[in-house]
């Protein structure tokens, strides 16, 4: 099973780990929604380190 690992962006451009899920879209939506509320970049990465979506706020 693929798992997506949801990060977000700290004032320095470091990467932070947020959480991980299973479901690419429940993924999405929960970084989405994040991104918009905390006025943060966030990143979708698959459990190889790939990145899989950028989400700006």
């Amino acid at each position: 099973m693929k798992t997506v690992i949801i990060q977000w962006q700290d004032q320095f451009g470091n990467w932070q780990h947020y959480t991980t899920m299973h479901h690419q879209p429940s993924a999405y939506k929960t970084a989405q929604n994040r991104a918009s509320k905390q006025n943060r970049r966030y990143r979708l990465v698959d459990d190889g380190g790939h990145l899989l979506d950028l989400i700006n706020p």
